[in-house]
């Protein structure tokens, strides 16, 4: 049992450390290569910070732990929302001014309802799984067009911004996005060993030790990220990577782990209690974030209230470990 311990807290560890450095990394390169800001912060970014739970998902696939993988993505999408977004906007009231953020909650909402319909009959086959990959090329694209014509938004200044302020040769990047990725494999290898092997000592449930210890593990590099934005005044960098990650997480880290794993006998939970609370989530982050009534806007009072329904949601988590 301390061996499985030590092997998720030093995965842990290696993970937050390694994701920080591949981003780091794959936004140089991007830079060297000559791609405008707002594509470096939509689309190089956004997948940086969905690398641990993309690696950590297929490693459980591989491994014949589906419900690990998608306990991974249900899980970190709700962290993403109530624990990064919850701390973040605690701290300092985040403000939407990119107009490109707003039109993705919207979207995220829908890919969350697409998952919801697939999930339905407790499955998810490798056709269905297929369907969620091509959502994902169909966001790139939109991704893409949307960053090429949004030169003026806030989102581009505010990434240009960041860029600026973390220089690097190109050798540099190149070394920095290898390392990282090299870390990366490691330690997620480290985090899903030593997840399954203190979810089998437990009697717990693959699924749990996905929507709990991995999913926020795997959302860690978000939260340091976030706070490290707002703090700048880059606002819209913070909300745009937790929407940029949870529409990542429902169509790349399920439609992969799916392919390479289908899922043909989902726990019951996941539709009664996992992905409604997802849903909820996305809705307030939606409701709070669009701007109805003119800008975007999530105060701390609206952080009080995505906290709490995190604590509930572990407190639910927790009651069904210990009535198992």
């Amino acid at each position: 049992m301390i061996l499985p311990i030590l092997s998720i807290v030093t995965g842990l560890i290696l993970l937050l450390w390694s994701a920080e450095r591949f981003i780091e990394g794959t936004a140089a390169v991007a830079v060297h290569v000559g791609l405008p800001p707002l594509v470096i912060g939509m689309v190089i970014v956004g997948f940086g910070t969905s690398a641990p739970e993309i690696v950590v998902s297929i490693m459980a696939a591989l491994d014949g732990n589906p419900d690990l993988a998608l306990g991974n993505a249900l899980g970190s999408n709700i962290y993403n929302i109530g624990l990064i977004l919850g701390v973040t906007a605690l701290i300092i009231p985040i403000a939407v001014h990119s107009k490109i953020i707003r039109r993705e909650l919207p979207l995220l909402f829908a890919f969350g309802a697409l998952a919801g319909v697939l999930f339905w009959n407790d499955r998810l086959s490798r056709p269905e799984a297929v369907v969620l990959l091509a959502g994902f090329l169909g966001l790139m694209g939109w991704t893409l067009w949307t960053a090429l014509r949004g030169k003026d938004d806030a989102l581009a200044a505010e990434t240009e911004q960041e860029l600026a302020s973390h220089p690097m040769t190109l050798g540099q990047a190149l070394l920095w996005l290898a390392i990282g990725l090299a870390l990366l494999l490691v330690s997620s290898r480290m985090l899903v060993w030593g997840a399954v092997e203190v979810a089998t000592a437990l009697g717990v449930s693959d699924l749990i030790i996905g929507l709990t210890i991995v999913a926020l593990g795997t959302s860690l590099p978000e939260l340091a990220s976030s706070i490290a934005a707002v703090r700048k005044g880059e606002h819209d960098i913070a909300i745009g990577n937790v929407v940029g990650s949870c529409m990542f997480n429902l169509l790349a880290v399920v439609g992969i782990a799916g392919v390479i794993a289908p899922m043909e006998a989902l726990s019951a939970e996941i539709m009664l209690r996992d992905w409604p609370v997802m849903m909820a989530m996305i809705v307030a982050l939606f409701v709070m974030g669009y701007g109805f009534r003119g800008e975007g806007r999530i105060n701390r009072v609206e952080a009080g209230v995505l906290l709490l329904g995190l604590v509930a949601y572990n407190g639910w988590l927790v009651n069904a470990v210990l009535t198992a």
